[in-house]
């Protein structure tokens, strides 16, 4: 059995959304994304959701749900919803699913605790807090930084990332940021923590989004055109990013990317268009290498070079990415929805004949990873 999204959107703002709970944004973008697939929360018999329990939304929509995933590992916890719901379906214990997504980021309107929890007493609390690296902005440069030795990466390539993803989002309306940028602009910006300037850091905003998969054979009963799941994969490392394997790759991209990929049955030259979370500019440079697309220590000149940039060979983070378009937290709901446009043809940003997606997504400080490719066919 194959499945297919028949339902996606976002929530109706982006960016300060002071007068939304986050739970009325979970609630916004699953409406929205009802209205896209014209189907009412009766319709509805599976939940998934991250940053919010299940119970939660499924009170507030008024769903009596016969399958509930609560899966939380950070950003990417919505690519594994995908390949979960993919398996609840195929298995027969549910028939519609609903996948929510809604963060108060900016705002901080009804928003919990930081995901994992624990304080002190989580391992990253005893083991590297008290060395200094505390959260993303600090805990991201641990990897980097030995990246930049071994390979010789550039502060002008890593500046790159954010140059070309402005570049995409001055094609998107909807994006926060859209003035063009220049390397010198990057470089010369506030620095936040070596190696990471200000532009090289992904945004702190307000927003949502939710989508909704069912049966392929069942997709035709929809208005909108199906989005196939063609492949999935996840995979989980470590909570602290001190003790990756290797600083310089990711284990969990390599394995949910590979996954996904072989799952779908489907090589690098099949690739039309390419998602992969950028919280910070040196993700999409992990993501390009650990997915195979180019060779380890290459990815840097390769964006550089102009190869993912609008016109280029291969079209990365389309919408701006969490650079440029938005971020609020947890962005891997975000990519997916991109993904989910260049399927069907309705990107801002549109690339011509995008037939296959891959959406790879990433969770905490490469904690966790998931992997979903799409089509506009099923294969």
């Amino acid at each position: 059995m194959t499945v297919a999204i028949v339902g996606a959107s976002e929530t109706t703002e982006l960016g300060r959304i002071p007068h939304l709970s986050q739970l009325q944004l979970h609630a916004d973008a699953a409406l929205n994304a009802m209205s896209d697939a014209k189907i009412k929360p009766s319709d509805i018999d599976g939940v998934a959701t991250a940053g919010a329990s299940p119970t939660e939304i499924v009170h507030y929509l008024g769903i009596e749900p016969r399958w509930a995933d609560g899966t939380s590992v950070g950003g990417c916890s919505f690519m594994l919803h995908v390949r979960h719901a993919v398996a609840a379906i195929e298995a027969g214990h549910c028939k519609t699913v609903l996948i929510t997504h809604g963060e108060s980021g900016r705002s901080g309107v009804g928003r919990g605790g930081f995901f994992g929890g624990g304080g002190g007493a989580s391992l990253a609390g005893q083991f590297e807090m008290p060395y200094g690296p505390n959260g993303p902005t600090t805990m991201f440069t641990v990897g980097v930084l030995r990246y930049m030795k071994e390979f010789g990466l550039t502060h002008e390539q890593l500046a790159s990332v954010a140059v070309v993803q402005r570049e995409w989002a001055g094609l998107n309306p909807r994006a926060m940021y859209r003035d063009p940028i220049t390397v010198a602009d990057v470089l010369e910006s506030k620095m936040i923590a070596y190696p990471f300037h200000k532009l090289e850091c992904c945004l702190v905003t307000d927003g949502g989004g939710a989508l909704i998969l069912t049966a392929a054979e069942r997709a035709i009963d929809f208005p909108t055109k199906p989005v196939y799941i063609l492949g999935t994969g996840e995979s989980v490392e470590t909570p602290m990013i001190s003790q990756m394997q290797d600083l310089t790759t990711s284990r969990s991209f390599r394995i949910a990317g590979g996954d996904a990929m072989q799952s779908a049955g489907i090589g690098h030259d099949d690739v039309d268009h390419l998602m992969v979370y950028d919280a910070f500019a040196h993700l999409p440079i992990y993501g390009l290498e650990d997915l195979g697309f180019v060779e380890r220590g290459e990815a840097g000149a390769f964006i550089e070079d102009g190869h993912t940039r609008p016109g280029g060979a291969l079209p990365l983070n389309t919408n701006g990415g969490g650079l440029s378009y938005m971020h609020s937290g947890m962005y891997g709901m975000y990519a997916l929805q991109e993904s989910v446009r260049q399927i069907r043809g309705t990107a801002a940003a549109q690339v011509t004949d995008a037939e296959v997606s891959v959406c790879l997504g990433v969770g905490g400080m490469f904690a966790a990873s998931g992997c979903i490719v799409m089509g506009s066919q099923t294969r």
